[in-house]
Parts: C-alpha cells; sequence; structure tokens
C-alpha cells in the first residue's frame, strides 16, 4: 500500500498529460511534462499543487476555456479519474476565484460536482468557499437534495471545518452553526457514506462549539431516523473522550457512583518502542444500574518536561449495584508517524462516564 504522499505520483502526472492531449493534440504541455519530474520530494498536497499549477500554465485563456478542457477530457477519456482530480478541481477553483465573478464561480461549483464522483472535489470547493462563503454555501444547500450521494457527501464533506488534508475555511470555523444547515438536511441520508462524513463533520464541529453540538444531536435524537444513533454517537466521540457532560448525558451515560481499583502496571520502566499491562477493577457502588463508558488516558511526556493526555477507547458497560468488572489492556510505544514520543515520566488513568480515576506512574525509558 503506498504512503499517502505517493497517492499523486508520475502516473498521476503521465494520465494528466494523456487525458489533456485527447482535447488539446497539439499542445507541448511543457510544465504538466516538467512536473512530473519534480513530484518525488514533495508531500501529497504540494505535489496536488504543482500539477495545479502547472495544469493553468498549460491551458491558457480564460476559465471558460479552462472549463471547456476539462469537461472535454471528463467525457472523452477514462483515464480522467482519480488522484488526477485534485489537482484539475483546484486548477477549476483557482482560475474561477481569479477571473472573480458570478459566473466563473457558479460554472466552477458546478464542474466540482460533475467531477467529484471520480474521486472528491472536497479539497477545491475550499477555495471557492474562501473567497464567498455565503455564495458557495447557497450552492451546497442545493446539492443536498442531489440524487448523487457523491454530490450529497460533498456538500458534507467539503464543508467541515478541520477537514484533513485540506485548507481551512475561516468563516466555517468563527461562524457558529453555519453549515448545520446543510447537516440537518443529510443526517437521515440513506447512503452511510454520506451519513459517514456528518458524523465527521459533527465531530469537526465539537472542537470549538461542543454545545451547538449537543444540541444539534439532541434534536436530532428527538425525531430519529434509524440510523441516527449510530450516526451520533460516531459525530460526539471526541465530546464523549473530553468527558462533556452534556454529550455524555443524551448517551445515556449519567453520573455514576463507581469504585476502581487500579490501574495496576505490570512494570515501571517501559522500554522505548515496548508496551505497557495495566489492569483495573470497576465497581458499581450505587444502588442503581449505572451504564458506563469506560477509557483510558495516557499522560505522554512532552520535550519540555509538560505532559500531554491522549484518551483511548476501552468498553461501555451497564453494572447492576454492587457489580464489578474486570479491564485490561496492552498499550504499545512501538514508533509511529502520527506521534513522537519523548523518554521519562507518563502515567495511565481511567476515565468513566468523564471522571478520571487515580493515575499510575511510569517511566517510557531512552531509545
Amino acid at each position: 500500500m503506498p504512503f499517502a504522499d505517493e497517492l499523486i505520483n508520475d502516473r498521476t502526472a503521465q494520465s494528466l498529460i494523456l487525458a489533456v492531449r485527447t482535447v488539446l493534440p497539439s499542445a507541448e504541455l511543457t510544465s504538466l511534462h516538467a512536473a512530473e519530474r519534480q513530484l518525488a520530494p514533495l508531500a501529497l498536497r504540494q505535489r496536488a499543487d504543482l500539477l495545479r499549477d502547472a495544469l493553468l500554465a498549460d491551458v491558457p485563456g480564460d476559465y471558460a476555456e479552462l472549463a471547456r478542457v476539462v469537461r472535454a477530457a471528463k467525457d472523452s477519456t477514462p483515464v480522467f479519474a482519480g488522484w488526477l482530480i485534485w489537482p484539475v478541481t483546484s486548477a477549476v477553483a483557482t482560475k474561477a476565484v481569479a477571473e472573480d465573478t458570478a459566473e466563473a464561480f457558479e460554472d466552477a461549483m458546478a464542474l466540482l460536482a460533475e467531477l467529484t464522483g471520480r474521486l472528491t472535489s472536497e479539497f477545491a470547493l475550499r477555495v471557492l468557499l474562501r473567497h464567498d462563503v455565503d455564495r458557495g454555501l447557497g450552492i451546497v444547500a442545493g446539492w443536498t437534495l442531489s440524487p448523487d450521494a457523491d454530490v450529497r457527501r460533498l456538500a458534507s464533506e467539503g464543508t467541515r471545518p478541520y477537514l484533513p488534508w485540506s485548507t481551512r475555511v475561516p468563516d466555517l470555523i468563527a461562524r457558529p452553526g453555519v453549515t448545520v444547515p446543510v447537516l440537518d438536511a443529510l443526517y437521515g441520508d440513506e447512503s452511510e457514506y454520506v451519513r459517514r462524513s456528518v458524523a465527521n463533520h459533527l465531530n469537526d464541529l465539537s472542537r470549538d462549539h461542543a454545545d451547538l453540538v449537543v444540541a444539534t444531536a439532541r434534536r436530532w435524537s428527538e425525531a430519529p431516523a434509524p440510523t441516527t444513533g449510530a450516526l451520533v454517537r460516531h459525530g460526539l466521540r471526541t465530546l464523549v473522550k473530553r468527558g462533556h457532560p452534556g454529550a455524555l448525558e443524551l448517551l445515556g451515560f449519567a453520573p455514576a457512583t463507581v469504585e476502581v481499583d487500579g490501574p495496576l502496571l505490570d512494570r515501571v520502566r517501559v522500554a522505548f518502542g515496548g508496551s505497557i499491562r495495566f489492569t483495573a477493577v470497576i465497581r458499581n457502588a450505587g444502588a442503581e444500574e449505572a451504564r458506563l463508558a469506560i477509557d483510558y488516558v495516557v499522560h505522554h511526556n512532552k520535550a519540555n518536561g509538560s505532559q500531554s493526555a491522549k484518551t483511548f477507547k476501552l468498553t461501555t458497560r451497564t453494572l447492576g449495584p454492587g457489580e464489578a468488572m474486570e479491564v485490561t489492556r496492552e498499550h504499545s510505544f512501538r514508533p509511529i508517524t502520527t506521534r513522537r514520543y519523548h523518554p521519562g515520566a507518563h502515567a495511565i488513568a481511567l476515565q468513566i462516564n468523564g471522571v478520571a480515576s487515580a493515575r499510575a506512574e511510569f517511566e517510557l525509558q531512552a531509545p
């Protein structure tokens, strides 16, 4: 399986050259040929930007000419799909913004909708939203009614506040609730592909507007579709890890009286790249049945000697009065690309319905 950066590669550039040449057979396409040789050292988004700029350089003229070439290539060759769609849609959006007319903007939005099923137009949509978020969202609202699930999914995914690999759209973060009408239109969608995007969008919103997210999820839960429960659980996952009381209550995790013996560690020093195992016994000390969301928190040592907490899912469980359960987990410190480990003092704690247990300390040794 290729690394993410390799998803756009020399074969992507070759396919793009072939597609453009079917429409412009006499074009030299010198910038695209040069870009093909320059991709290797670049990260994924840089590769997309390089091919975008090369396409813009090799297809002169106004927005209408670029749109004509793109539509003709789309209709004339099967290679016009996959990861080349990212730089192509970015070129379309960039050219439309540079032209700065309502006609170019609206046609570019339409062209993104036409192309999104061939990979996704979500990254290019950000360029247009940054230029005119209100006009863009007005068109996106219409996409929520599309018979095409890819277009409906674009409405949700392309407007996510923290879409991975993408540029930020400040207005989507600064204006609480501006995208909630899109989610309202799609949370009961027949496509799981669309609903998963809605849940991830809701989770993005929870980073800045937790109470708005809980209120939205509560409103959906009052008139649920059969799939609403699963969507809400996925959309509130970060708030549950943070112990947000409203999110926990909505999912049925009320404050509970529990006693925790642990976590007990199998060692106090962990070799770099090794793992640590912990166990704990949780007992419902209350007089009523308790539904518990049980997570664990690893407090990692940082380079400056402070600690940062990362919450991991353990399980959910319902315990009767006086009932106890044991949990166990092995946590690995093998090197991964998404986290850098620093030797020194670490700790593990449980988190039950948002309430942390006592911490168990250990030391991660140097490599």
